[in-house]
């Protein structure tokens, strides 16, 4: 299938501590059409996108930065999941990584994951089960232990640590959520709509961050899914359908914020809606299955898109 593709330049915002990926070309709205020319229903509109060299939906705001999605829908999620680290915040270059590194380094395992191997590690889901892959590949450290049990109880005290150094930096506030998430959240829980964060991470690690940067208010009335909770770590679906399940919703009602590609593929193979929204590690990653996909949720004026478009996902996307 074709697909129509908006494609802006984004500048740094004023103002704000995370900019939706600065200094870049990014996808800011993405979607897939059936034929060259069409309509779609979001959010209670009909909306009409070209494929020309000025791609412009029709009643959608045009900013500085790009195309802000906004109408009006009857239809609402019954539950809006979040990936954590990409989504909520930009954790991994500046926050796993370096404490991954801080943990090696106090272990004096000799080793240290650069920006660019990290992002390739990315691509395993887990902390436990990137660190086992890395060794199981380039050879095992000469501290480690040469058994096989001994050496999954190595790599979980390595992680325990890590998780520890991980939380001390979240709870210094070092790594703010990206734009737009608070606002979502909000109006998610103002609707009545139910709201998790479903992570590979630790539980701890994901909880310090949903309590320290989102604050206690909100941390209460949002559930986590997180670290071993499911037997298989995205991009296996386990973790999309235990919450569906957990919550008492049905899988397709749902609409799942993510950053990556291995996210979405857990996503989509649970039934599920998901909005992309694109991290400094996964820009270059391929969401041709996602159902929208931008450069960050955003916060007025540079909004990209908000709840009523989530539920605008729920409906009729395509008609002829």
């Amino acid at each position: 299938m074709a697909s129509t593709t908006l494609s802006v330049s984004s500048p740094s915002i004023s103002g704000s501590t995370t900019p939706c990926l600065p200094n870049t070309t990014t996808t800011v709205a993405y979607f897939k059409p059936h034929t060259r020319t069409f309509s779609t229903l979001l959010l209670g509109k009909s909306l009409s996108l070209y494929r020309t060299s000025r791609i412009r939906p029709i009643g959608a705001k045009i900013s500085s930065n790009g195309i802000t999605c906004q109408a009006s829908s009857s239809v609402l999620p019954s539950a809006l999941l979040f990936d954590c680290d990409g989504v909520l915040v930009d954790t991994e270059k500046d926050g796993h990584r370096i404490s991954f590194n801080e943990t090696f380094d106090e272990k004096e395992l000799g080793v240290t994951w650069d920006v660019d191997l990290y992002g390739e590690l990315l691509k395993i889901g887990g902390g436990k089960e990137r660190m086992t892959a890395y060794f199981n590949k380039v050879g095992w450290p000469e501290k480690a232990p040469k058994n096989e049990d001994e050496r999954k109880a190595f790599i979980a005290g390595l992680h325990k640590r890590k998780t520890d150094l991980f939380m001390a930096l979240i709870e210094k506030q070092l790594l703010p959520l990206r734009p737009g998430v608070a606002k979502l959240i909000d109006q998610a829980l103002a609707k009545g709509v139910k709201v998790a964060v479903c992570s590979t991470s630790n539980e701890k690690a994901v909880s310090a961050i949903v309590s320290c940067l989102l604050g206690p208010q909100r941390a209460e009335q949002i559930k986590i899914f997180a670290g071993d909770v499911v037997p298989r770590k995205k991009p296996d679906p386990a973790i999309y359908i235990l919450a569906a399940n957990t919550l008492g919703v049905d899988p397709s009602s749902c609409v799942v914020v993510e950053d990556s590609a291995i996210g979405l593929a857990a996503a989509k193979s649970a039934g599920m809606k998901c909005i992309v929204t694109k991290s400094g590690y996964t820009a270059e990653e391929d969401f041709v299955n996602a159902d929208a996909v931008f450069d960050c949720i955003g916060d007025p004026p540079e909004e990209r898109f908000d709840l009523a478009f989530c539920g605008s996902l729920l409906e009729k996307q395509y008609v002829s």
